[in-house]
């Protein structure tokens, strides 16, 4: 029992502090941040994939389920996000001389 508080509790400091680091970023940043973000989450699903091989309780693997499945929708969103930018990049230069859209 003492573990699961251990957990929790860290847990819950984790994401007050991501939510402070975050909320100080003006929101014309976040974009280049992505693939920060990717590499991040991408350490988090690694992690969680470590913690389930021990494992040993109902509860753990809810915890265990709700980190890889917000750790890959972070990782997809952002490579999402870092693709639609790139590619606006990459429509000016795509276009031939004399036309326009």
């Amino acid at each position: 029992m003492p573990t699961l508080v251990v957990s929790i509790t860290l847990f819950v400091l984790a994401l007050l502090i991501g939510i402070e680091v975050i909320g100080k970023v003006p929101a014309t940043l976040h974009t280049p941040l992505m693939s920060g973000a990717n590499s991040i989450h991408g350490i988090v699903i690694v992690g969680v994939v470590i913690v389930a091989a021990e494992a040993n309780s109902p509860l753990a693997y809810v915890f265990i389920f709700l980190a890889a499945v917000l750790g890959t929708m972070n990782v997809v969103g952002g490579y999402v996000v870092t693709d639609r930018m790139l590619e606006m990049f990459k429509s000016g230069k795509n276009e031939k001389k004399g036309e326009s859209k």
